[in-house]
């Protein structure tokens, strides 16, 4: 297979699992409602977010439509790079990492620009539908992430000298598919540096 198909490939799968996911959480889970996994390691916990990853955020509409464009024309950008990329015969790895990379700002896109025109709004109290007869919950460009993966690895106390005693927890964030595609990405970039882009510039 050739390193364009990989890449293609690659980008569909990790879209077609991150979407599927996230219709399914959307109209199978109440807002704010969580479903433990391997035990009680890991919990399905269902949220939306109007930003970055991990549940980050500008505030404001006019913040929203202006991630919104910053994510399009991020994703505009990865993609020159990448088909530059294929065309310099660059490290496969490099190649692959970064359709990761374009993969994942691409799910999160479909939220942010979508979502709002396809779901009607969820609650706690009930589950959204897709392509409701009243509409979506908000325009184009104004939906929401859908997050789910939950892991509080550690859970504890801070010592009483320390915030009174309070109860802390390891890893809060709640993050998606596209997200974990993205850091995982970007680590394992950082971590091939030299063996990456040493082969892109001999190939210069």
């Amino acid at each position: 297979m050739s390193v364009t198909r990989k890449s293609i490939m690659i980008v569909l799968l990790i879209l077609v699992a991150d979407q599927t996911l996230k219709i399914l959480v959307k109209t199978h889970m109440t807002l704010y409602q969580q479903i433990p996994f391997f035990g009680s390691w890991g919990i399905l916990h269902f949220v939306e977010n109007n930003g970055m990853a991990f549940g980050l955020a500008l505030p404001g509409n006019l913040g929203k439509i202006l991630l919104t464009s910053f994510r399009v024309l991020a994703v505009v950008a990865i993609s020159f790079y990448l088909r530059h990329l294929i065309r310099l015969k660059a490290h496969t790895g490099l190649i692959i990492t970064l359709s990761m990379v374009l993969a994942g700002a691409l799910g999160n896109i479909i939220d942010s620009v979508f979502y709002g025109l396809f779901f009607s709004s969820s609650s706690p109290i009930q589950a959204a539908t897709l392509f409701p007869k009243g509409g979506g919950y908000a325009p184009l460009m104004h939906g929401k992430v859908v997050d789910m993966f939950y892991f509080p690895l550690i859970r504890g106390n801070y010592p009483e000298w320390f915030r009174g005693g309070s109860g802390f927890i390891f890893f809060r964030p709640v993050f998606n598919i596209a997200d974990s595609s993205i850091s995982v990405a970007v680590a394992i970039i950082l971590f091939n540096q030299r063996r990456f882009f040493g082969h892109t510039e001999s190939k210069s």
